[in-house]
């Protein structure tokens, strides 16, 4: 599997013509999150078509930590999240909207990991309602492999009440690590492509996200504005608050700088 070169190695930083200044450090033992900014009602978008993409690097093994969510309570929920034996998931809690559980692990703590996840429930073809990609390459490989009904509406993009999180679910399940580049895209179901390539070496790296039409819940996260790290920039203004996130976890080591990790 391509990665971004690990922090181990001589050189920690990939050749790339875009860089990604800026990242989060989350710290589960603080319960850190980044959830939408609405006071009352998160903005409603497609459910039945969208695109997320996010960067990050594990801090900790063995334990479920949660990478984004959309949740009103813990039986109505749409989460991506590493599970405690280090396999990602996809899952909306209906059995008809869908899980994918890969057989692929994801332990080394030293990489920055790139996961799109493109849903498109119209798709007559099951298993092109919900794709997963791990840095650049179409995920195949499941050990759980259940796709949403046609035209389900997913717990994605709901809006309301079903405020979206980022380092967390409804139940807690805090991410540990580093988070950068969170991309939602709404009404649009997108290849990796659209946020990452291959360089010369085969190295998959991010690209710029800027120009993308991100649509009504959507939104863009760069984390360079460390007074407000929330700040959505794609122009829509779906921002994000923090708890128990300050200024100093922004942080410097992102997916284009990576900085080594002490065994």
């Amino acid at each position: 599997m391509p990665l971004i070169l690990p922090g181990n190695v001589g050189s920690a930083t990939a050749a790339t013509g875009y860089n990604v200044d800026n990242s989060v450090r989350f710290n589960d033992g603080d319960s850190p999150s980044l959830k939408d900014s609405a006071s009352n009602a998160a903005p409603g978008g497609t459910r039945t078509k969208f695109t997320f993409s996010i960067w990050f690097k594990r801090g900790v093994l063995g334990t479920t930590q949660t990478l984004g969510a959309a949740a009103y309570s813990s039986s109505d929920e749409g989460y991506f999240q590493i599970n405690s034996d280090d396999k990602f998931e996809w899952d909306s809690t209906e059995s008809a909207h869908g899980n994918l559980i890969t057989n692929r692990v994801f332990r080394d703590v030293s990489a920055w990991y790139h996961i799109v996840i493109a849903v498109d429930t119209s798709q007559g073809t099951a298993a092109n309602r919900m794709k997963i990609y791990i840095n650049g390459t179409q995920e195949t490989s499941f050990a759980t492999e259940t796709y949403p009904d046609q035209n389900s509406s997913l717990y994605w993009n709901v809006g309301g009440t079903y405020y979206p999180y980022i380092g967390r679910k409804h139940g807690g399940e805090y991410f540990d690590g580093y988070i950068a580049e969170v991309v939602n895209i709404d009404n649009q179901q997108l290849a990796a492509d659209s946020f990452g390539e291959f360089d010369d070496s085969g190295i998959w790296k991010p690209i710029d996200v800027s120009d993308l039409t991100f649509g009504t819940a959507g939104y863009y996260l760069d984390f360079e504005d460390s007074s407000e790290l929330g700040k959505d920039v794609s122009g829509v203004g779906n921002s994000f608050v923090s708890a128990n996130l300050a200024a100093t976890d922004q942080s410097t080591d992102t997916c284009t700088n990576n900085f080594a990790t002490l065994n």
